[in-house]
């Protein structure tokens, strides 16, 4: 099996979008006869660091770096005149153009991706149901059984979708750190109980959510780690004497706010799925999970494929301090409960890995390949009704938001009014 991996922006990069791809490329190239990464390079020199980075080659795409909008058609061009294209048995891509693109001129495809497109942008439900029930596109891989759902329901034969989770490397928490050596590390004395979130630090996250929880709760320190500079999060917090908020870290240094936590954050809000639809199922979870550190989750229902309440994490009503405040406070207070969901959590992590991800897309890519169908699904009436409908009121948000991603809430609100 020869993969051609192809990915529309530049690397290295700190975007979870790029860690999850290249990643899954990195563990997948070993499984497979051959591998090549197509990818804009930044500069001339760079193309030996990016190929150490995905473990396998890399061929260059000749594209313009700005605008983005261009880059992307761009390197669908650029992949489909390069000569890997050829001898390719198939192409692993996390972007629909260059997907339709492989198809169109004769290759086929796996698309991984975590986003729920048929909800976020109505209008493409059509053309994303014809592009999938193409014979020579093999298979969509979600990041979640949410997203997944959202393209059952458009009539995709369910042979062409499977949800396969994200991961973590394990020695990316190596050697693991006692909790007080931990804080010392980061600066916190031993005796003073923390809440850490790790990621990117912006309105997206709900995080406002967890700037009322730190004003409530003087005695406890919370550490925000993943600022890029200032922006409305840290201008919330800019007052709140127990709220630190420290910029991105490298991986190695990253342990050591994760070891030193007593409750692991994973903001409990609807805001990342609902109302900006950008984050599902958010990465850090996982790390999160192998930790052994109690994790402190909202009830959204990406979440709670992975989590259950009382058994790997505490999960609270999403967007409601005082829930945030009880749970913080639960697993703070509770150490006996704090060790048990910790422990729990990392037995149920190591099904996680990024090695047990790639060896799954690796048996079924082989699947589909040896029993490549050309059933179709069948888009009725109904369908067709619902995405004029939702059409429409993608249509009116893009009008009046400016937004091109219709949010989940927005979707659900119509539906339910019905």
């Amino acid at each position: 099996m020869k993969i051609l991996f192809a990915f529309e922006n530049t690397l290295p990069s700190n975007e979870a979008d790029a860690e999850v791809f290249v990643t899954t490329a990195r563990y997948l190239s070993p499984l497979i006869s051959q591998s090549w990464l197509h990818v804009p390079l930044p500069t001339d020199g760079s193309r030996e660091t990016i190929s150490a980075l995905a473990g396998m080659p890399v061929i260059p795409a000749r594209v313009p770096q700005r605008p983005a909008a261009l880059r992307h058609i761009a390197c669908g061009f650029s992949l489909i005149f390069s000569r890997e294209f050829r001898l390719a048995d198939l192409v692993y891509t996390r972007n629909l153009w260059i997907a339709w693109l492989a198809i169109l001129f004769g290759q086929r495809v796996v698309f991984d991706h975590y986003r729920p497109w048929p909800d976020q942008i109505p209008p493409l439900q059509f053309w994303l149901y014809r592009l999938m029930c193409h014979p020579r596109f093999l298979l969509n891989i979600c990041h979640s059984q949410y997203t997944q759902e959202k393209y059952r329901a458009l009539g995709i034969p369910e042979h062409k979708l499977c949800c396969v989770y994200n991961g973590f490397e394990p020695q990316r928490l190596l050697p693991a750190i006692a909790i007080d050596d931990a804080k010392a590390r980061i600066g916190v004395p031993s005796n003073q109980k923390t809440v850490v979130y790790t990621g990117r630090i912006n309105h997206k996250k709900g995080l406002a959510l967890v700037v009322e929880a730190a004003k409530r709760l003087p005695e406890i320190t919370f550490v925000l780690v993943g600022s890029s500079g200032s922006g409305p999060i840290e201008t919330l917090a800019k007052h709140v004497t127990n709220i630190r908020i420290v910029p991105f870290q490298s991986p190695d240094t990253l342990r050591h706010y994760i070891y030193a936590a007593d409750v692991l954050l994973i903001p409990p809000s609807w805001q990342p799925l609902a109302e900006f639809g950008s984050t599902v199922l958010p990465l850090k979870l996982f790390l999160y999970m192998a930790s052994g550190r109690p994790i402190l989750a909202g009830e959204t229902p990406d979440v709670r494929e992975v989590l259950t309440h009382g058994d790997t994490a505490f999960l609270c009503r999403p967007d409601n301090p005082d829930a945030l405040v009880a749970g913080i406070a639960a697993l703070t207070n509770d150490q006996e409960l704090s060790r048990q969901l910790g422990q729990r959590a990392q037995e149920a992590s190591r099904k996680f890995t990024w090695q047990a991800r790639a060896n799954t897309i690796a048996a079924l890519v082989l699947d589909r390949l040896r029993s490549a169908a050309a059933e179709r699904g069948a888009w009725t009436g109904t369908q067709f009704r619902a995405w004029r409908q939702q059409s429409l009121r993608w249509l009116i948000h893009l009008a009046y938001t400016r937004s091109w991603v219709l949010p989940p809430a927005v979707l659900s609100a119509s539906s339910k009014s019905e």
